[in-house]
């Protein structure tokens, strides 16, 4: 028997941490594949939904679907259009689809299907992507940090991206309600379980304040809530009092609740698993520039360039999304 010698077992294990799509933090509540478990249930109230892969269903959670529901799974190989086209078509006929792949072939690959086959009737497709933002160490091939800047500019799709499991579990049959075409950012495996502990509600183009403070505004969308309300606990150490505003849907966005949030005075984060440009940060800056209104705005996000490879929480700190990170920068700001 061979033994490796220290330096490839080393490599070896940064090569698999690397791999690591888990966003959960250590000791942290989680629930299993919950957007596949919910998509499941309503598929048994509902004989019209219906699910596609592009060779991807166990790594978007729709494998629990195609379990449940063999008979109204569709395997489509790793060709995103002909996938969205066929989704388009089945919407057509009076189904509702359910179409998962990774972010970055539902959006840098597929655009033009979702765009002219889906959006431009208001079909009710609804398109998943796994892997948003920074959830993988692969490198720019599978960071869809962009995704977000690339969708908000279609006309009639629905943008969410959902904090934990209970938000993704409570967006499915909402999306599926929604009569035009809808883009949900997944996060899938082990999800967070955060949001039942705030007494929160998903509603479709609604923010939810999920604790007060009168120091310093959070607002922020996706896993990044789940950090905001970490960062929010663990600075009260610091006598500092930070409010949590979660963002649910991008398109079509919350400007009202924003723009009174906004409006106290108080120091204004945002918080976004996306690049800075065109996410969160610049949706909540052109709100409040479009109503004349002033506060002193800080963007937590991804830098406008092409991230490295490696280990998720290794990547977290080093581009700014750790908790630790979100709380050393509101400190600086103060």
């Amino acid at each position: 028997m061979n033994t490796p010698a220290p330096t490839q077992v080393a490599q070896r294990k940064l090569t698999t941490s690397a791999m690591i799509a888990s966003i959960a933090e250590e000791g942290q509540r989680t629930t299993k594949a919950p957007f596949g478990h919910a998509l499941a249930r309503l598929a048994d109230e509902r004989p019209d939904v219906v699910g596609l892969s592009a060779d991807l269903a166990k790594y978007t959670d729709m494998h629990v679907f195609r379990e449940a529901h063999p008979d109204r799974f569709f395997q489509m190989g790793m060709a995103e259009q002909v996938m969205l086209g066929a989704a388009a078509g089945l919407a057509e006929v009076g189904l509702t689809p359910f179409a998962s792949t990774y972010s970055v072939f539902a959006t840098r690959r597929a655009y033009d299907f979702l765009c002219l086959d889906i959006a431009e009737p208001q079909l009710g497709v609804n398109v998943v992507g796994a892997l948003p933002g920074l959830t993988t160490g692969y490198g720019p091939s599978h960071q869809a940090t962009e995704d977000l800047a690339i969708l908000r500019g279609m006309p009639g799709l629905t943008i969410v991206d959902p904090a934990d499991s209970v938000d993704i579990e409570q967006a499915v049959p909402a999306l599926a309600a929604h009569p035009g075409p809808t883009y949900m950012r997944l996060l899938r495996g082990a999800v967070p379980t955060v949001l039942d502990e705030y007494d929160y509600r998903f509603e479709l183009g609604k923010a939810a304040e999920l604790r007060g403070g009168r120091d310093v505004l959070f607002i922020s969308t996706g896993l990044m809530t789940v950090r905001a309300l970490t960062a929010a606990q663990e600075l009260e150490d610091d006598h500092v009092d930070v409010a949590v505003l979660h963002v649910p849907t991008i398109k079509p966005f919350d400007r009202e609740t924003v723009l009174r949030e906004s409006a106290m005075g108080r120091l204004v984060v945002t918080l976004e698993n996306h690049s800075v440009v065109g996410g969160l940060a610049e949706s909540v800056a052109s709100c409040l520039a479009f109503a004349r209104q002033t506060a002193r705005l800080v963007p937590i996000g991804l830098p406008d360039e092409f991230l490295a490879a490696g280990a998720l929480p290794t990547l977290h700190d080093r581009y700014g999304l750790s908790v630790a990170a979100i709380k050393e920068r509101v400190r600086r700001e103060l």
